[in-house]
């Protein structure tokens, strides 16, 4: 089997349908229609059911992305095994956009002069979407919110998040049940800060009145000033925040006030260029 059908194969089943798969690997659909058709043919069997527009993956086609995985995975290794003792080439690291803002700016300079022979290369989402697209092959490592997977991925431990809850300064605390903030600002669902801020409602037996989805941590926190409601964000975030002194700062209690951001990678795969972001990380590198 050729890898670019593979991959051409992973891309339909992570994307949802030929047409997304298509924009991600920047063909023309009926390409990629006609590559995984031909596959099939390969192989003899059916990869999808097909309903109108929808593809269901069968038997053979959950058994063969299995294999797809694993294969793609083993190709990335192979290519970083032959490039030398040290890291070199492209580098395609995944990131929560909280982390990318607040946490990488440093590790990531010193990892540019350690290892001046590798590109760097971000991309950012959340936990759900950046594990996705590491399966997929589309990038090489993630720093992410735990948990993980742990059958499908090594890690370490990269930093450890103090999440609060932030209103505008008029809000009185919110450790009183009836300060409860009736309007939750967040990121979209698969966000560890808004699960987290849901937990928090549910153990205060309620729940917000309206949620507000933005694209950043900036926006939500603009959106907190004017007092259109709360949200949950870690708190190194908030001293880039220009106006940060007209905020309320409301710290979680014990049990919900950690969270660590984890570096991934798929498991057993060896990577040069990971392995000195973990060694930068766990400061073997300075």
């Amino acid at each position: 089997m050729d890898l670019s059908d593979l991959r051409i194969f992973v891309a339909v089943v992570r994307e949802g349908g030929v047409t997304r798969a298509a924009e991600k690997l920047h063909r023309v659909q009926s390409n990629v229609t006609t590559r995984i058709r031909q596959l099939e043919d390969r192989l003899n069997t059916k990869l999808f059911d097909r309903q109108g527009k929808r593809l269901i993956l069968t038997a053979a086609g959950r058994t063969l992305l299995d294999y797809a995985d694993k294969l793609l995975l083993l190709a990335r290794e192979a290519e970083d095994a032959v490039q030398g003792d040290k890291p070199s080439g492209l580098f395609r690291l995944g990131s929560m956009e909280s982390t990318a803002a607040v946490r990488l700016p440093e590790p990531l300079s010193v990892y540019a002069r350690t290892f001046p022979d590798v590109v760097l290369e971000l991309k950012t989402g959340n936990p759900t979407q950046l594990a996705n697209a590491l399966l997929a092959g589309e990038i090489d490592a993630a720093l992410v919110a735990e948990p993980v997977a742990e059958a499908r991925f090594d890690w370490i431990v990269a930093f450890e998040e103090e999440p609060v809850i932030v209103t505008s300064k008029d809000h009185p605390p919110v450790d009183q049940t009836a300060d409860v903030p009736r309007t939750m600002i967040v990121f979209e669902n698969g966000c560890p800060h808004r699960r987290r801020l849901e937990e928090w409602y549910a153990l205060r037996k309620d729940m917000p009145e309206r949620t507000i989805e933005l694209g950043s941590y900036h926006a939500m926190l603009g959106c907190v000033l004017t007092g259109m409601g709360a949200a949950l964000v870690p708190k190194s975030v908030i001293s880039t925040f220009p106006e940060s002194a007209r905020l309320r700062v409301n710290r979680l209690p014990a049990g919900q006030n950690k969270l660590r951001t984890l570096l991934i990678w798929p498991k057993s795969i060896q990577s040069r260029k990971v392995d000195g972001l973990r060694r930068v990380l766990q400061g073997d590198v300075s």
